[in-house]
């Protein structure tokens, strides 16, 4: 939430491939800095380099629509259109991943989502083809989740972290020759960094999370981020 809600502010006054190059910039010097001390280059170790490549394009595929969709829509309004894909990646984690899940866990998914829409009431305010942005999130961001879990299963937090951090940088660095403008505002600055921090500390979190529990049982606390949305809003 605390991403989004800069994400919007920042790319009022900064070019959204601009603002996604210094996002993934930030979190992957970040993530080096504060990994190789401990790991080394141990951390490369993966047996599916495979799929995080492909969760790195996944990834950077969520935020670069994430930051397209803020420029048309509020916070919370596109929270709430985002919160769609709990519910898929609740539906699809039994078929695609063999998870039970519960009746009990796809009612409260369900339930999240119908208290989202009375609170927040997308479609009261016409977007026309905007929300076609949002939709195409909800897809990619599933596909993401569920990747995120099962990988999560064999694979260290810090090297899925390490790995799809430098795979965003590279590739939102070509873009960066024509999107480029120089910043001497010193609070869009700062917030540039806060988009970096958050997107770090939260992605990395998710990681953990999927590590340590089915994708079925977590998917029903992601509703907890409209509440922030809204606030951020």
């Amino acid at each position: 939430a605390i991403l989004d809600t800069t994400t919007k502010r920042v790319t009022t006054v900064v070019p959204v491939l601009m603002a996604l190059w210094v996002r993934y910039c930030f979190q992957a010097i970040l993530t080096t800095a504060a990994v190789l001390p401990l790991k080394g280059w141990s951390v490369l170790a993966t047996q599916n380099p495979r799929q995080h490549l492909v969760r790195g394009v996944l990834l950077l595929a969520v935020t670069a629509l994430a930051f397209m969709s803020l420029q048309f829509m509020p916070v919370a309004e596109f929270t709430a259109i985002v919160m769609i894909a709990p519910l898929l990646v609740t539906l699809l984690a039994s078929r695609m991943l063999g998870e039970h899940v519960s009746l009990l866990r796809v009612g409260l998914v369900c339930g999240g989502f119908v208290g989202t829409l009375m609170i927040v009431r997308p479609g009261t305010m016409g977007f026309g083809w905007a929300l076609v942005i949002p939709l195409l999130l909800v897809i990619v961001n599933t596909a993401f989740q569920l990747l995120t879990s099962k990988m999560a299963r064999t694979e260290d937090a810090i090297t899925m972290q390490f790995y799809t951090t430098w795979i965003g940088a590279a590739l939102s660095s070509v873009s960066l020759f024509w999107f480029w403008v120089p910043i001497s505002d010193t609070l869009v600055l700062l917030e540039l960094v806060l988009m970096g921090v958050s997107a770090s500390v939260g992605h990395f979190f998710l990681i953990m999370a999927f590590a340590r529990s089915p994708a079925g049982a977590l998917m029903p606390y992601m509703y907890a981020q409209i509440g922030f949305a809204m606030l951020g809003g």
